[in-house]
């Protein structure tokens, strides 16, 4: 297993990062957080600093660089104490713009990615329904050709972006009787006539609008198909290993930034004469605790330096994406325990972290289905290639 090795320029990137991290989103965390609304703004900060398309061509107005860079913004944006801003950020980059990049036709580039990676537009990816989460083979909502436009009907719920943002690259049925190969993709705007919008009262991610969408014979160009049509499933099984990926840096960062915030505590907090950290059962759990983060961590890493190679590494982005997670709310769990009654209130972070983590087992694949995936190719010798099953 290869070990990541940062150079300097990935160094120089942290430490830029970092302080635009400090100056402008830190302190505005938690007014988000109260809100349930991240100010626009901000990504329009991030896209003049080429934050918002890291890994995408200049020709769209990103900077192209290797995945390691990506590596380090997922990291260095969970350190924020706001699972909410964080996901935010992680879908617009890595979970909706890389379909457009991949499949949309110059077209759409111009007028959806470009604004995207320049900050001025806010991408979702709207595939689950009420009815249909992990199985998307099953979604409902349908897209029936008129002329020169789809005539789309239908819902999505827990859309992330869906209230706040502008376009969403939408999981439709083009054809209904052809199952897996009658879904294809396409954006559909958010002010378009007959698009409904309603935001979901969250346990956590506060600052982050999660959104239920209604379509009431929206019509959609034709134009707006992302790709080919009836190739939509394909498309979305190829994104699901970046998606996972990106979810797996993320909550074992969240976990680190969790024990690191408690270090700073049990390095103050006193009881019966001396400070928490100098009890040792309490050493030992912090050794456990750092010992997971640190094997877990290299995995994860593993799995960054074959995405950064192209390989599309099922197998590894599941377990990467299912131990990350898990691993996640465990430690948050003991890190809140250390803090004794302040962990359960507002005043310190650790209970946002608390809120934040347990969904990181839900989104992106349940870790159910991570299990049933590494048990097909542990169990079944099934193997995946872009996408498809053999």
């Amino acid at each position: 297993m290869q070990t990541i090795r940062f150079t300097a320029e990935h160094q120089i990137f942290r430490e830029t990062l970092r302080a635009f991290i400090r100056k402008e989103i830190i302190p505005y965390v938690d007014d988000w957080e109260k809100r349930g609304e991240i100010d626009r703004s901000i990504w329009k900060k991030m896209g003049d600093m080429g934050l918002m398309g890291l890994n995408y061509p200049e020709i769209y107005g990103g900077v192209d660089l290797d995945f390691y860079y990506s590596l380090v913004l997922c990291e260095e944006l969970s350190y924020c104490f706001s699972g909410g801003f964080t996901i935010s950020a992680l879908v617009i980059q890595f979970m909706s713009a890389p379909y457009l990049l991949k499949y949309g036709s110059d077209e759409l580039k111009t007028r959806y990615l470009k604004p995207v990676i320049a900050g001025d537009m806010i991408s979702a990816v709207a595939i689950t329904e009420p009815g249909a989460g992990s199985d998307v083979k099953h979604i409902k909502t349908t897209a029936v050709r008129d002329g020169d436009f789809y005539i789309v009907n239908g819902s999505k719920t827990f859309i992330t972006n869906g209230y706040y943002g502008d376009f969403f690259i939408t999981a439709v049925k083009t054809d209904p009787n052809q199952g897996a190969k009658g879904i294809s993709l396409l954006i559909i705007e958010k002010n378009t006539p007959g698009v409904s919008t309603n935001k979901i009262n969250k346990l956590g991610w506060h600052a982050s609008d999660t959104a239920e969408l209604g379509f009431n014979n929206v019509r959609v160009p034709i134009s707006h198909l992302v790709g080919k049509e009836g190739e939509g499933f394909r498309y979305l099984m190829d994104g699901l290993q970046l998606e996972r990926l990106t979810a797996a840096i993320h909550s074992i960062a969240t976990a680190d930034s969790a024990l690191q915030y408690t270090l700073e505590y049990i390095a103050q907090r006193e009881a019966f004469g001396k400070k928490i950290q100098e009890f040792q059962t309490i050493r030992h759990r912090i050794a456990q605790m750092a010992a997971d983060i640190a094997t877990t961590k290299a995995f994860v890493y593993h799995c960054c330096d074959l995405q950064n190679q192209h390989e599309y590494a099922v197998q590894e982005c599941s377990i990467a994406k299912l131990q990350a997670s898990e691993l996640a709310i465990q430690v948050v769990n003991q890190c809140l325990q250390l803090f004794g009654g302040y962990g359960f209130t507002e005043d310190y972070k650790i209970a946002r972290l608390y809120r934040d983590v347990r969904v990181g087992t839900i989104i992106g694949g349940t870790s159910e289905i991570m299990l049933e995936i590494i048990a097909k190719m542990t169990i079944d010798n099934i193997t995946y290639q872009s996408g498809k099953s053999h």
